[in-house]
């Protein structure tokens, strides 16, 4: 799933007004399993001038990486996470907890050769899905359009729940994003 989707979705389920901690706490926790992969990409990218068929087609798929992506996509590591936070009874915490396992629980059965280790450290077991939100091959050309259906209706309603001019600005932002990225992937596929 792309990442501003579990954004929307992970604000969607867990954020509310003039909770502003929570909010940040839902909006991180979505956030946090996908960000390695950003700050690698970037890293390679922008500043060490490796193209971006390596990035994406040999070091995303290196074990130096997927090492990396095994800690902050584990289902094993979360769910400390949330225990930590219902054990503390910290809101917060527990609510970045639950963004987290609900993205992992949303990435499961959506990436056909590209999934993670989301049961690392107690196995190395990595699921292939016959779908991927973004592969044709698998389906993607189908299950994008759904995602981007789905986000805009979530936005609909996080539109209504925010009444900030900031919270509603990001939430369109996010939306923009949403729908921008699956119209293009459907009109240029990979």
């Amino acid at each position: 799933m792309h990442t501003q989707a579990h954004l929307i979705i992970g604000t969607a389920a867990f954020a509310k007004p003039n909770q502003w901690k929570i909010n940040l706490a839902a909006i991180i926790g979505s956030l946090v399993p996908d960000l390695s992969l950003y700050l690698l990409s970037v890293y390679y990218l922008f500043f060490a001038g490796v193209s971006p068929g390596i990035v994406f087609g040999q070091m995303y798929y290196s074990d130096q990486w997927q090492n990396i992506f095994s800690v902050d996509n584990s289902f094993f590591v979360w769910g400390i996470i949330v225990g930590a936070g219902f054990y503390f009874k910290n809101d917060v915490v527990k609510i970045f907890g639950l963004a987290g396992c609900l993205h992992l629980a949303l990435d499961l059965p959506l990436h056909n050769d590209d999934g993670r280790e989301h049961f690392w450290p107690l196995s190395d077991w990595i699921y292939s899905s016959p779908i991927s939100y973004w592969d044709p091959d698998h389906y993607g050309n189908i299950f994008g359009p759904l995602e981007a259906l789905l986000c805009i209706i979530l936005c609909v309603i996080l539109f209504f729940r925010f009444r900030s001019i900031k919270a509603r600005a990001g939430i369109i932002l996010l939306g923009f994003l949403e729908t921008f990225f699956i119209f293009m992937s459907v009109l240029h596929p990979i």
